[in-house]
């Protein structure tokens, strides 16, 4: 039995991933009451599930995009699993990076449109 479809989630959580880096594009952010407080929530194009931003990932992202926002719609991250220290104990959380940074002489990539279909079928986590 998988404890993740046990205890299922509105938002995205580090099992969904299943252990992979994701490719993702960024859709819009709506702020939404989480565990009785009102958190930012990403939300990213082809997927249901928005990740719960916590300072850390706004940050990084905001290090990538700028920090409004609105300029952060049809941008990729690669969002993956990993273990970090909370209240001294170790967790599993989700962190974000900036995808592969062109190369000089290239065209900086284009936003994605992230259709799920044109996924590879190994590589397509749906959440």
């Amino acid at each position: 039995m998988d404890i993740n479809n046990v205890f299922p989630s509105k938002w995205l959580k580090a099992g969904d991933l299943q252990g992979r880096n994701i490719k993702v594009t960024m859709e819009n952010i709506l702020m939404e009451e989480v565990a009785d407080d009102k958190k930012p929530v990403l939300y990213f194009q082809g997927k249901t599930k928005g990740l719960v931003l916590n300072k850390t990932n706004a940050n990084a992202i905001a290090g990538m995009y700028g920090p409004d926002t609105d300029n952060w719609k049809g941008r990729a991250i690669v969002i993956f699993p990993t273990q970090v220290d909370y209240a001294g104990k170790p967790v599993q959380a989700i962190r974000v990076q900036m995808t592969k940074p062109a190369a000089a002489d290239e065209t900086p990539e284009a936003p994605l449109e992230d259709d799920p279909a044109e996924q590879p079928d190994p590589d397509y986590i749906p959440f």
